[in-house]
């Protein structure tokens, strides 16, 4: 897989010159699996290790700051702690061949999953408009919300779904079905990101803010398949690192 995405990246940065979906998996099929070369485990293995005992210490470390957080939201607007949502898992699947006979009528892009968030919006936030990106100043979103959003304390639930295995703590961000449909029909090299785990943080989530346009959308693809390319333990535990300071000093969150 690793030679399949450094052939995309590199081709990626010239307009009109992205292999197609179709091309680069076939490239790819039959190809074993690669292990981490910095500590001689398999891939799958390592890291899975490595995801799942961080995600207990943190939950054990932080269960404190969970309580109060979960207090905070409960008691400053109504409506529900937490917030769950269908989102767009790995796509473990090999691309389908339309001259075959198959069984998948709908393909959503990955194995959905149910993601763990602390609210941090009106229960009908989305009535009027959809499901529609977060802005600055977004008035959907309650005060305690917008400190949590500041400092991603919204998204520490997601350590739950890291020890059920749907995530890691790096990987690409997991998109909701409907916004990753329309994501996939302006964006070609989109899909490809479901290759990895989705993830709480991420090689996008370190250089960029939220999304806020297709533009967004497109830098913080490529830092995903770049994350892809060099996937390892170690490349993981650098970008953990990295996201201290990113939720510490504020940056690109709102």
């Amino acid at each position: 897989m690793r030679r399949w995405v450094e052939t995309l990246v590199e081709r990626a940065g010239a307009a009109g010159n992205l292999p197609t979906i179709q091309k680069l998996w076939a490239f790819d099929r039959g190809r074993p699996a690669f292990g981490d070369p910095h500590t001689h485990l398999p891939q799958s293995y390592g890291t899975r290790l490595l995801n799942l005992v961080l995600a207990l210490v943190a939950l054990i470390i932080l269960l404190p700051v969970l309580l109060i957080v979960a207090v905070l939201v409960w008691s400053t607007s109504r409506g529900p702690i937490f917030y769950t949502q269908t989102r767009v898992g790995m796509d473990r699947r090999e691309p389908l061949d339309p001259n075959k006979n198959h069984r998948r009528q709908l393909d959503i892009g990955g194995k959905p999953f149910t993601i763990y968030k602390f609210r941090t919006m009106r229960v009908d936030a989305e009535q009027a408009c959809g499901a529609v990106w977060a802005q600055k100043q977004d008035p959907r979103v309650t005060t305690v919300g917008r400190f949590l959003r500041q400092y991603r304390l919204d998204e520490l639930p997601q350590l739950l779904n890291v020890l059920k295995g749907e995530m890691n703590i790096v990987g690409p961000r997991p998109e909701r079905p409907t916004i990753f449909a329309e994501l996939r029909e302006h964006i070609a090299e989109y899909p490809l990101r479901q290759r990895a785990k989705p993830g709480i943080t991420g090689l996008a989530q370190i250089n960029h803010h939220y999304d806020s346009s297709l533009e967004d959308v497109r830098k913080k693809v490529h830092y995903d398949l770049e994350y892809i390319r060099r996937q390892s333990v170690l490349e993981d535990l650098r970008i953990m690192l990295k996201t201290l300071p990113v939720i510490l000093l504020r940056r690109g969150g709102w």
